[in-house]
């Protein structure tokens, strides 16, 4: 399985989540699924199957968790030397060419992204354009209303 690109930020949060699954939800649904058998018939009991299907979500979720971190490549993005290129970790501001509106973004891994607060996936259409670029190009984006240009007003590092 290939590496793939995490900042140390996304890679925190995900062993925090792990942690949590392991030490609150895992021993909790544990208790839940002995207090539903404790009911008795267990072919009619919806308490027990609702935590049978809670358990088998958290231990779905600890193995996806497990499995990321296991080929993470963890990259803190105030260590980057980008060289003024837009890379993963670099926050790149932009500028719409259409609409002269102004954006910034954080180039993220898929786990952490949110573009609600800046963090865009590296996969995503947005991300793939900007990826080499310096400040002063342009990017052109498929979008689903078009072709969006994006001036690279700044590239930085943090």
């Amino acid at each position: 399985m290939a590496t793939i690109p995490i900042t140390k930020r996304g890679s925190e949060k995900l062993k925090e989540e792990l942690h949590r699954l392991k030490t609150v939800e895992r021993p909790a649904v544990i208790t839940a699924i002995a207090e539903a058998r404790a009911q008795g018939d267990l072919s009619e009991n919806a308490d027990y199957d609702a935590a049978k299907d809670r358990q088998g979500f958290i231990e779905g979720r600890i193995q996806e968790i497990e499995g990321k971190l296991s080929v993470a490549q963890v990259i803190d993005p105030s260590a980057v030397d980008g060289g003024g290129k837009v890379v993963f970790g670099a926050t790149v501001e932009l500028e719409d060419e259409e609409s002269g509106e102004a954006v910034k973004y954080q180039i993220v891994g898929e786990d952490e992204a949110d573009l609600k607060q800046g963090l865009i996936n590296i996969s995503s259409p947005i991300a793939r354009a900007l990826i080499g670029k310096e400040e002063g190009d342009t990017a052109e984006v498929q979008a689903p209303g078009g072709v969006r240009r994006y001036e690279v007003v700044g590239v930085s590092y943090q």
